[in-house]
């Protein structure tokens, strides 16, 4: 017996005769499971191999957040450096070090 036919016997057992807690419990159950499962069919991961390549995303967008991360320190390592550079050349013209040999 599939899910729709199984919602569908709850459902008509439920309109037939007073409707008890546990025959709403199963109707909701079946309804909600029956609505994940066309969901994920929907998205196209209902097969076998969807846990699987919801690993492999999971694992390309954690490198993409790693890389990003290290881009962003990279540029601002280079930026600090820059900005020093430019305060010792700086510093060495008001000083007029540029004559000294070395």
């Amino acid at each position: 017996m599939s899910r729709e036919e199984l919602l569908a016997r709850l459902i008509a057992q439920a309109g037939s005769d007073k409707a008890d807690l546990v025959t709403l419990r199963a109707i909701v159950e079946e309804s909600s499971e029956l609505g994940a499962a066309r969901a994920l069919e929907h998205l196209g991961l209902a097969d076998a191999t969807a846990r699987r390549d919801m690993a492999e995303l999971r694992e390309l967008l954690s490198a993409w957040h790693e890389a990003k991360s290290s881009v962003w320190h990279a540029f601002l390592s280079w930026m600090v450096r820059g900005a020093l550079a430019l305060l010792l050349i700086g510093l060495a013209v008001r000083l007029g070090l540029w004559g000294w040999e070395i």
